[in-house]
């Protein structure tokens, strides 16, 4: 019995040791393809991390700040008003502490001005556009709508130096990067729309002259209107025929590209496009658009390319003050007021053009 044992025991033994050792061999293979296996898997998880946090990092900011559209060749420009305000000490123009780059308005309004305009923005600033920086914040404050001077480059020392005083004495210009000249009004035209988005973020922008009569308030009820297409154009709106004969004003050189009669487009001294409109105008290059004579038909060309909705509102072109009128100008006897520097502070002597209650919304 003890020999039996003995024998089963012996022979027993090393068939357990082979076992196992056949086990541990296989323990290492697989420890070593997990090894191998678990490494890439262990980089690939940890740069899925890294891309995740970054990517909600990247829309939590997108979100915070979204980011203007690329403006192309829209030069140097500046805002008077905020540099102005950006060197003080004041927080007037601050949100939790810090300067708002490109602030969220309901409309800007660039008033188109030029070097020998002295007197019509002096007349301005006498009446319905507030005559130093404290007014006009309060007026943006108050309308939601930001207003400034936009003036090109010149030549002339001269009439450079004379603009700088009086931008140091009211701060109310945006600077943009043309060179003033009457034959070059669309490309002026194109470069305040590309400098306006680049510096405000509004639902609408305004080209207005300087030679108009404003309600801001009213400007303001208008522009606060439910509108169901993001892209529109809001102007007095006209047809007429082109003018082909070079002798005469108004001549289109380009007359042949359009025909007898000219497309539906707004009149010149104020119009609006909304914000999709302008962010389209932005990102486009400049050498991309057709410019024709005259500035109020080259926008409406290309309004009609960019396939907007046309609203005709003559409350912004009445020739006399009344319970309804936005822009008071003399049309269509004048392009703007006749005699804008003594027209101005006659129309605003008039309750009815200066007092009268601001509208509703719903009476708009």
């Amino acid at each position: 019995m003890p020999l039996f044992s003995h024998r089963h025991n012996s022979s027993a033994l090393p068939t357990s040791t082979t076992t196992n050792s056949s086990y541990s061999a296989k323990d290492q293979k697989l420890h070593k393809l997990n090894s191998k296996i678990s490494l890439p898997i262990l980089l690939f998880s940890l740069l899925s991390i890294f891309f995740g946090l970054a990517g909600i990092i990247f829309a939590v900011n997108a979100v915070r700040r979204p980011s203007p559209l690329p403006v192309y060749r829209c030069g140097r420009s500046e805002d008077t008003f905020r540099a102005f305000y950006s060197l003080s000490d004041s927080g007037k123009l601050r949100d939790n502490g810090a300067l708002l780059d490109r602030p969220k308005l309901l409309g800007f309004v660039g008033i188109q001005t030029g070097f020998g305009s002295a007197d019509r923005r002096a007349a301005l600033r006498s009446t319905w556009f507030p005559s130093d920086p404290d007014r006009l914040l309060r007026l943006e404050q108050a309308t939601g709508i930001a207003f400034r001077f936009v003036i090109g480059k010149s030549k002339d020392a001269k009439k450079t130096a004379q603009l700088e005083k009086e931008i140091d004495k009211y701060r109310d210009f945006m600077l943009i990067d043309v060179q003033e000249e009457y034959l070059k009004l669309p490309y002026k035209t194109l470069a305040y729309f590309k400098a306006a988005f680049l510096h405000f973020e509004a639902d609408y922008y305004v080209k207005a002259d300087d030679d108009i009569y404003l309600r801001p308030d009213r400007l303001a009820t208008l522009l606060a209107k439910e509108r169901s297409n993001p892209l529109t154009y809001i102007g007095c709106m006209k047809k007429g025929h082109v003018i082909t004969d070079p002798k005469m004003k108004w001549y289109e050189k380009s007359g042949h590209l359009i025909g007898n009669e000219y497309f539906l487009h707004a009149y010149g001294p104020i119009y609006v496009l909304s914000a999709n409109v302008v962010a389209s105008l932005a990102a486009a290059r400049n050498n991309s658009l057709r410019m024709f004579s005259t500035e109020d038909v080259t926008i409406g060309s290309w309004m009609l390319a960019m396939n907007v909705h046309h609203e005709d509102n003559r409350a912004i072109c009445d020739p006399r003050c009344t319970s309804t009128s936005i822009a008071v100008w003399d049309i269509p006897k004048c392009s703007g007021l006749c005699n804008p520097a003594f027209r101005m502070k006659e129309l605003h002597n008039i309750s009815m053009c200066s007092k009268s209650p601001t509208l509703p919304p719903d009476d708009r």
